[in-house]
């Protein structure tokens, strides 16, 4: 029972982890809606959660940011500019005059989506360990 248990809750670390990382993506997008060339980036969550599920593990450094242009100063510890292919361009549904492609509307929706998901994930595993402890004292 107590590997069922810790199953769930890695699964749910991981899938916690990935939201977090997609919250980042997506607050990235919104803050720059207004820089020239801006390219809109997004990752499919559900292949990302599958894959680190067959891993066994999430690695937070996989989804390094990465410039978008050529000027941008890379951060430390980030992967070279195009070598990341997790994460993805999107497409926008009307392009700008200026290159770039953040629709703020899908952005604000995606990151409020994103966010009820992260929470939903947070009680969850609240909801699990407060199962677990009463287990344990016999409650």
């Amino acid at each position: 029972m107590l590997d069922r248990f810790l199953d769930s809750i890695q699964f749910q670390g991981q899938a916690l982890q990935l939201r977090a990382d997609r919250q980042k993506v997506l607050a990235g997008n919104i803050a720059n809606a207004d820089t020239p060339g801006f390219k809109s980036r997004d990752f499919n969550f559900a292949r990302e959660l599958q894959q680190a599920t067959e891993r066994g593990m999430a690695d937070p450094s996989r989804l390094a940011q990465v410039a978008a242009q050529t000027g941008h100063l890379a951060l430390a510890g980030s992967a070279a500019p195009g070598t990341d292919p997790k994460l993805q361009y999107r497409l926008p549904e009307q392009a700008s005059i200026d290159g770039n492609t953040v629709e703020l509307d899908r952005e604000r929706a995606n990151f409020a989506d994103n966010s009820v998901r992260y929470e939903a994930t947070l009680r969850f595993i609240n909801g699990g360990v407060r199962t677990m402890l009463s287990a344990i004292r016999g409650e």
